[in-house]
């Protein structure tokens, strides 16, 4: 029980916020981000690989007057028959064709017989090469055009349509956006002009039908999350682990040395003194050690040896 009170201290408690934290974010934002994402183009590429097989129908079979767009007609194909409003038309901005700047001409179209109207994507102009932009301007009178239903797109804050050197611009296709600007009651939807049509310009390719790394990053945060907790839970098994081996372990005792004596410090002496009179000579038990300036001294017996200790330390 110490052992576990051990880790309620800041530095493992800042910890287990982290890992919880990011378990989290990963099992409840980030991987539904990606995931939702893929299931998103999935749709999308099925929504396009049913309505490239599908022949274009009157645009009142999938949008009828009055009625909200459904998402699961975008990409169809539909007629229409009315007229261009040029005095309407906005550039949409930031695009690029053939390596170079280019626009989008977005043209108001009236259907015929109604005040229904519709923002048709006429295609992609690219730049000159002075940087200026030339818009081909679309029949007069009444034509008859083939479309694909497309969703309204959103506008981000500051992102709003205007007008720059005299020409009504706009960053994305927000419908609702684009009838203040033009000033006219425009349909919540509005659709892509397909090639050779009247009043069609620079082709729009369709979307490859990719799926994108979406599903790939979703999984890799799913093992995130469950890697994270795993390898933080693996860290304090093993801490908690050699926490316990090293309290069950015996612990050394400290030996104290014994303080030295005037009887102990004599036996040491002795004993150097026996030994070096062995080292001294070839005769071991013959010769002792001889005193400083003097000859050799003649072989001494252990009372001469206890005599000297006698007179330098006392009995």
């Amino acid at each position: 029980m110490r052992v576990l009170r051990s880790f309620f201290k800041p530095g493992w408690l800042l910890l287990a916020v982290f890992v919880v934290a990011f378990a989290a974010a990963c099992f409840a934002i980030l991987a539904p981000w990606q995931l939702g994402k893929n299931s998103d183009t999935e749709h999308r590429n099925d929504l396009i690989r049913a309505a490239t097989g599908t022949a274009p129908v009157p645009i009142d079979e999938l949008a009828p007057p009055g009625s909200s767009f459904d998402a699961d007609h975008e990409w169809r194909e539909v007629t229409l028959r009315g007229r261009y409003l040029v005095q309407g038309q906005v550039l949409l901005r930031f695009r690029y064709s053939d390596e170079r700047p280019a626009v989008e001409a977005l043209t108001p179209f009236q259907i015929s017989g109604s005040d229904r109207i519709i923002v048709v994507n006429r295609g992609i102009v690219p730049s000159s090469t002075d940087g200026t932009f030339t818009i081909p301007t679309p029949p007069d009178g009444d034509v008859t055009i083939s479309a694909r239903l497309m969703k309204s797109e959103g506008t981000s804050p500051g992102k709003e349509p205007r007008v720059e050197n005299g020409a009504a611009t706009a960053y994305t296709i927000d419908t609702a956006q684009l009838a203040k600007t033009t000033g006219m009651r425009l349909e919540s939807f509005y659709v892509q002009l397909s090639p050779q049509q009247p009043g069609s310009l620079g082709e729009i390719e369709l979307p490859q039908l990719e799926s994108g790394p979406y599903l790939s990053y979703g999984l890799q945060w799913l093992a995130f999350g469950v890697m994270v907790p795993l390898g933080a839970g693996y860290f304090i098994y093993n801490e908690v682990k050699a926490r316990r081996a090293k309290k069950a372990s015996p612990e050394v005792e400290a030996v104290d040395e014994p303080v030295p004596t005037a009887k102990s410090e004599r036996e040491r002496f002795r004993r150097a003194l026996r030994e070096t009179g062995q080292r001294s000579g070839n005769d071991v038990s013959a010769k002792t050690v001889a005193g400083v300036g003097e000859g050799a001294a003649d072989s001494a017996s252990d009372d001469a040896v206890r005599a000297k200790l006698a007179a330098r330390y006392g009995k």
